[in-house]
């Protein structure tokens, strides 16, 4: 294990795994997927065998917890690969905020990781 920071490893945000479903919305089609992972920032989708984007382009999320938990965002697509899709999110309502905040709340188990989370959001 190394204690140097990888400078190719620029991710701010911890991910956590949460089981959901995913709807992803173009300006004309809709593809259901998978939620690989999660983050403050964005997530990362299973790849819909379908599924039409290139990297730039803004596409909807929706995450599906459950019935009563839902994450809707515009999302910006970050990386295509062949098998994931991953998104930075962009913009969001404020009740997915605060839904998408619990749920990383109770998965990093860290109150004080979360808080330099949300702080990084400013910047």
């Amino acid at each position: 294990m190394s204690l140097v920071p990888d400078p190719d490893n620029r991710r701010q945000f911890q991910r956590v795994r949460v089981d959901a479903a995913v709807r992803l919305y173009s300006d004309r089609e809709m593809w259901a997927t998978t939620l690989v992972d999660l983050a403050l920032k964005g997530a990362l989708v299973e790849r819909p065998r379908e599924w039409v984007g290139e990297v730039g382009k803004i596409q909807r999320l929706e995450l599906r917890v459950n019935p009563l938990v839902i994450v809707s965002a515009n999302a910006r697509i970050a990386h295509v690969g062949e098998n994931f899709i991953g998104f930075c999110f962009e913009r969001m309502d404020l009740d997915s905020f605060v839904a998408l905040k619990r749920l990383i709340e109770l998965n990093l188990g860290d109150p004080a990781q979360l808080g330099r989370e949300l702080a990084a959001l400013d910047r």
